[in-house]
């Protein structure tokens, strides 16, 4: 399934948006703890410095859990998807300009080419 870069990136940018105004206001943390939080959040790493402890914050965390880690993976998995195709794409490329060299057909890679008769060693 190909989704857009352009919707990927946004969901991310909402999210941490989400995220970061959610704990600015319901924790009252400074704008860059409230990100750091939101990030390390969606990402899992999770350092354990902060912690939300409203029983709100606590709520916002878990649904920031969920959608956040979704909407992560979803973009992991398109970068990858998309160097996955591109290396493919270079690879069909490559075999198509090895193949076909000046116009002559070649042989298979792995077919070893005949000994020609004609220059044997002399006995």
């Amino acid at each position: 399934m190909q989704i857009k870069p352009f919707t990927v990136v946004l969901s991310l940018i909402f999210v941490v948006g989400f995220g970061t105004v959610f704990f600015r206001h319901v924790e009252g943390w400074s704008w860059l703890d409230s990100y750091f939080f939101t990030v390390i959040t969606i990402s899992t790493v999770g350092y354990g410095e902060l912690v939300p402890v409203t029983e709100i914050g606590k709520i916002g965390t878990t649904i920031l859990i969920f959608v956040g880690l979704g909407v992560f993976a979803v973009a992991i998995q398109q970068f990858a998807f998309y160097h996955m195709r591109k290396r493919e794409e270079h690879t069909e490329w490559l075999f198509a300009r090895l193949g076909n060299h000046h116009g002559v057909e070649s042989l298979p890679a792995n077919e070893d080419d005949r000994p020609d008769p004609s220059q044997a060693p002399a006995e």
